[in-house]
């Protein structure tokens, strides 16, 4: 393998072959600790993130309400939210990708389930241990806000006044459609070999999507796009808004995340794939 040169810079050609796809039903994960450790992974994970994040909105509706003394133009601001969620992303990705892959998202683990790089059963396991983990850190909020928690909305999702229910499931469908395939494109480990010489650190542009969406999407749902969180928030919640807006939470993300999923499968991928039979072959003396 000899050392190619590209815009100046020189790098290693690797060489690479798609793992074998996850099997649909992988019975032997079940007598697996690391299978355990991923489910508790991905449920701590998640209540960490619906704690930090549930109470950044909280704090920060609280902050700016004039009865209780709070100034209209202060607290962190749209801006300030969405960091948090952006943020927590991040860290936990960066934390827990080694042990479970750093799902902390129904929407996500269904992308990769489509796209075979999980199991049925890890996939459902991970999407419980998600919501359930969702519940616990809105009930956590709860228990030390309980004054603010129901008076602010319990950072629950709701459908904003003035938007149509069709706006509401787009907006959800398109923002989890730039994280899923934000995931894909960060964790894809053929683009990894071809592109050796560019050091990527995934849960860094991952972060970011989240960031870049709830920018986006605040305004119109409070921006969910992520099953568990809404799950969760609404459970504790338990209003009749938060309920009856659920399912955008869900058929949204869903849809998003399959065509994420088909969009790099099968037209990123295709194309990567004859990128990377060229390059090696004119890297190959």
């Amino acid at each position: 393998m000899a050392k190619d040169e590209e815009a100046g810079v020189e790098f290693q050609a690797k060489d690479y072959q798609d793992p074998p796809p996850a099997p649909l039903v992988d019975v032997e994960e079940l007598g697996q600790w690391s299978f355990y450790r991923a489910i508790i992974a991905e449920f701590i994970a998640t209540l960490l993130f619906l704690y930090i994040t549930v109470l950044t909105v909280i704090g920060y509706k609280s902050q700016i309400d004039a009865n209780n003394g709070g100034d209209e133009c202060g607290g962190v601001g749209i801006l300030g939210i969405a960091w948090a969620f952006g943020g927590m992303i991040f860290i936990l990705v960066y934390c827990t990708a080694g042990i479970s892959g750093g799902h902390i998202n129904p929407a996500v683990t269904f992308g990769l389930f489509l796209a075979r790089k999980v199991s049925l059963v890890r996939a459902v396991m991970y999407m419980a241990a998600q919501c359930l983990g969702a519940v616990c850190g809105c009930g956590l909020v709860k228990a030390f806000q309980e004054a603010y928690y129901t008076r602010y909305g319990g950072g629950a999702n709701e459908l904003a006044d003035g938007y149509s229910k069709g706006t509401g499931l787009a907006a959800e469908i398109i923002g989890t459609c730039v994280l899923v395939y934000t995931v894909f494109s960060a964790t894809d480990p053929k683009r990894n070999a071809r592109d050796s010489h560019v050091p990527v650190l995934a849960p860094l542009p991952i972060g970011f999507a989240v960031f870049m969406v709830h920018l986006a999407t605040i305004p119109i749902t409070g921006t969910g796009i992520n099953p568990a969180r809404s799950f969760g928030a609404a459970v504790i919640y338990g209003k009749d808004k938060a309920w009856d807006d659920q399912w955008m939470f869900w058929v949204g993300p869903f849809i998003g995340a399959a065509i994420a999923a088909l969009y790099h499968q099968y037209v990123l991928r295709a194309g990567a794939g004859k990128g990377l039979g060229s390059y090696r072959s004119s890297s190959v003396i």
